[in-house]
């Protein structure tokens, strides 16, 4: 196996600190908002929310940690795609190149602006009493929706017009968001009158779940029941497949990395600082809404805004409802910048093995991959439309923590196939790092796969069309 050398056509115009932020930026979208009310509905327990998302910040901060060695291996621009194909072979890359243009890239950057939309809604409510555009039966298309589509499309031109734009929008939006996310943090504790935070660890240890519904599908507040046993970890593991989709992306850097100054230190190096700042955020965010609501607020807030009910309690009604909106806005506008920014960038890749269409491959004179933004760009807006890409992105998160494994266990398989390769970066505390993120991640897969196989089939089959797909490309090149 070769390690390729750093050189290329692109220009290095990335530093740390614009990685770090391109991480966290597209790590924070609209889910830190609303997953919460979810986790609540599964499992009933300030403690176990927190558990929730402290398992989630170990697994995402050890992923981080292991991709760390194999950035500094493969320090070239597509990232987590090279490294499949350099340990597992082409159809392991293409297989994960495929899913990541069919749903997992496109469908986030659909699911985020789409939630952009939403919450401009809040302050434009015309939007939302707005007839739609087209309806026929349960399929329409709404305002907010071609709303989404302009963020995109407008998103995607600043990204064609060089590397230069889309970082400072990204430092600009990342950094506006991280300010405000420590303010509703430590207002959140300051100005709250009444705390409910006695109150909601005063379950303990007991999980409760089976919510009762009323005829029409609406959670019953008083449908609690509690469970235990091997049921709370169905429940765990239904719980997190939210909390895990709120802390993908960060390995987006990857994908730009043969535009970012001394890739073999600054890679890990953002992932690992931006894994561990975002989930101590989200974490802190958690403790905001346990402080200033009560379990029922939370499982029950309307259509799962948590972030609103909390910002209500807060600032009041009015105010706390636009100070939540235009947090969101702020924060899923400077997520679907990051996603955009760094997905094409693997297709590019992906052209350049013959494993994408040829139109990719080709920098524009601004040294980006115009044609393959746009290509992105245009299905993600196609999955706006769809009003699909939202049951795609639940089921989904199986398929990317199952990507995750198979990449992390290349960090072991490398060293045992080829001990003596060069790696400018080794994984710290190894093999332990990457053991832990396995079993997490297997015990996540296997728990879905007994107690919520929605989550699980559906992503697998998507993956799986690639097969056909990989072998119908390979047969045109022969």
């Amino acid at each position: 196996m070769k390690i390729e050398k750093e050189g290329g056509p692109s220009k290095r115009k990335l530093s740390l600190f614009d990685a770090t932020m391109l991480v966290m930026g597209s790590m924070i979208g609209s889910g830190i908002f609303i997953v919460s009310a979810d986790i609540m509905r599964n499992l009933g327990s300030g403690y176990w929310l927190i558990v929730v998302w402290l398992i989630t910040g170990v697994m995402t901060v050890a992923a981080a940690i292991s991709y760390g060695e194999l950035s500094s291996m493969f320090p070239k621009a597509g990232g987590q795609y090279t490294y499949l194909k350099e340990i597992f072979g082409k159809m392991m890359g293409f297989l994960y190149g495929w899913g990541l243009f069919t749903v997992i890239q496109t469908g986030t950057i659909a699911a985020v602006a789409v939630a952009f939309g939403k919450f401009t809604a809040y302050l434009i409510p015309a939007l939302n009493d707005a007839a739609p555009i087209f309806q026929s039966g349960g399929y329409k298309i709404t305002w907010i929706q071609i709303l989404a589509i302009g963020v995109i499309l407008l998103l995607t031109y600043i990204n064609t017009k060089g590397v230069e734009g889309g970082k400072i929008l990204q430092n600009i939006f990342t950094g506006s968001k991280i300010v405000a996310l420590i303010g509703l943090i430590i207002l959140g504790f300051l100005l709250v009158k009444n705390s409910f935070w006695a109150g909601n660890m005063s379950f303990g240890w007991d999980a409760f779940n089976n919510l009762k519904t009323d005829p029409t599908g609406n959670f019953l507040k008083s449908g609690w029941e509690s469970i235990s046993g091997m049921a709370i970890m169905g429940g765990i593991a239904a719980a997190m497949v939210g909390s895990v989709f709120s802390s993908v992306a960060w390995e987006n850097v990857t994908f730009v990395s043969g535009e970012i100054e001394n890739p073999k230190k600054n890679v890990v190096r953002s992932m690992v600082l931006g894994t561990s700042a975002v989930m101590i955020l989200y974490l802190l965010v958690n403790f905001i809404y346990l402080n200033t609501l009560n379990r029922d607020s939370i499982a029950f807030a309307l259509n799962d805004r948590v972030a609103v009910a909390a910002s209500e309690q807060i600032f009041g009604s009015g105010i706390g409802t636009i100070v939540i909106a235009l947090l969101v806005m702020i924060s899923t506008f400077g997520c679907v910048n990051g996603i955009v920014l760094a997905g094409a960038r693997v297709f590019q890749t992906m052209a350049k093995d013959g494993m994408f269409f040829k139109a990719a491959l080709k920098n524009n004179k601004n040294g980006v991959p115009e044609r393959s933004l746009w290509m992105q760009g245009i299905w993600a807006s196609a999955l706006c439309l769809s009003g699909q890409y939202g049951n795609l992105l639940d089921m989904i998160s199986f398929v990317i923590v199952l990507f995750y494994m198979i990449t992390v266990f290349g960090v072991i398989y490398l060293r045992i196939k080829q001990p003596k390769l060069e790696r400018p970066y080794k994984t710290w505390l190894y093999p332990v790092t990457p053991i832990i993120y396995l079993l997490i991640g297997a015990a996540f897969c296997i728990l879905l796969l007994i107690y919520k196989q929605q989550y699980t089939w559906p992503g697998l089959v998507i993956v799986l069309l690639g097969v056909p797909v990989y072998f119908f490309i390979n047969k045109k090149e022969q």
